[in-house]
């Protein structure tokens, strides 16, 4: 079994403000793209990676993504107005029945990982991560949270994530049919096209803000002295 591998990469960085979209700052001299690609290139049933990049400097994104000490993407793809938008923009282009899912902004993320997530028994998976503080719905109108919720339940979603092709097309299509936009791929995929499995693991944060990068290179860093 053989899979695709949909990196999305289409953000431009606005709330790190290093003046450039935040896949392409340099952490322990390597770009935060480089790392992800660096790991899928050690996995052996990743035959292809779709990349997608932001509408500007379209040139520039292609160019950048080759110069790295692993296969190219086999393809590029404009990035949507939503992760969602760009998701369902890179499925055509997945050449395999069987779909990885990750962010470049994760960089933390290891061939280990993806080999553990292809090896589980369900076929449709996202890592979760328990939720070590308290957490409570809140009306925004309002500001008022409801008088019963169960925090226990809400999990932090993670990636990397696998699904068959054919569930995330039925649920991109349920999606379009209802007029809904999804923020998360499993919420999208928990549509009446599928039901996705998960488990706990240890987190891949997402690179957002200056605080991010300067602790992506302190973890990534103690990582290369094992």
């Amino acid at each position: 079994m053989v899979y695709s591998l949909v990196l999305l990469n289409g953000g431009v960085g606005a709330r790190v403000a290093a003046g450039r979209p935040k896949q392409f700052i340099v952490v322990n001299g390597i770009p935060i793209l480089v790392y992800s690609l660096v790991a899928a290139d050690a996995v052996d049933t990743i035959s292809q990676i779709v990349l997608n990049y932001p509408r500007a400097g379209a040139t520039t994104w292609r160019r950048s993504s080759r110069t790295t000490r692993s296969r190219p993407p086999s393809c590029y793809v404009e990035a949507g107005r939503t992760r969602h938008e760009s998701v369902g923009r890179m499925l055509p282009l997945c050449e395999n029945d069987h779909v990885i899912i990750h962010e470049s902004a994760r960089p933390l993320v290891t061939a280990a990982d993806f080999h553990r997530i292809i090896a589980h028994e369900h076929r449709d998976v996202s890592y979760m991560l328990d939720i070590p503080f308290t957490v409570a719905p809140v009306e925004p109108a309002t500001k008022k949270s409801p008088a019963t919720s169960n925090a226990n339940t809400l999990r932090n979603v993670q990636l990397p994530q696998k699904f068959s092709k054919e569930t995330l097309v039925a649920a991109h299509a349920y999606a379009a049919e209802k007029g809904v936009v999804f923020t998360r791929t499993p919420r999208c995929a928990r549509s009446p096209a599928s039901t996705s499995a998960s488990w706990t693991q240890r987190p891949h944060f997402k690179v957002t803000t200056r605080v991010d990068v300067q602790l992506a290179g302190y973890l990534l860093g103690k990582r290369g002295q094992r």
